[in-house]
């Protein structure tokens, strides 16, 4: 007999916390996964170092951002957290590069640091 195989359900749901600067509309593209946004915990105002060991405490394995100061203001050596920052924040100009997030998403393993370059130039985006 076969062992029977989880669904992908199970196996590829992640925990991503939001930044207060994280378009909520990207959530949507990432189901399976689990999304909180830092303001219904009320992290909104917490400092980025103080927000990551929010996250890390509350076992969120990713942290989806727009803060490009990130890596220069936090020592993110021996995280647990992988941190995506998205080089946009403008809602009109990511949603046409979703599908670059979903899939930086779904290759994040613990500790990774990854940018996402998003154009603020909408014509350099991909066409629709």
């Amino acid at each position: 007999m076969r062992p029977r195989l989880r669904s992908c359900q199970l196996k590829c749901l992640m925990r991503i916390l939001f930044d207060h600067g994280t378009p909520s509309g990207i959530a949507g593209t990432l189901t399976p996964h689990q999304v909180t946004e830092a303001r219904d915990r009320g992290w909104e105002t917490l400092s980025n170092g103080d927000l990551l060991r929010a996250a890390e405490d509350d076992e969120f394995e990713l942290l989806l951002t727009t803060d490009k100061r990130i890596r220069y203001q936090q020592n993110l050596a021996n995280r647990k957290i992988a941190i995506i920052v998205l080089g946009n924040s403008t809602w009109r100009i990511v949603r046409l590069h979703l599908e670059k997030v979903a899939a930086a998403v779904n290759a994040t393993t613990p500790g990774c640091y990854v940018e996402i370059e998003i154009p603020f130039d909408q014509k350099n985006g991909p066409s629709q």
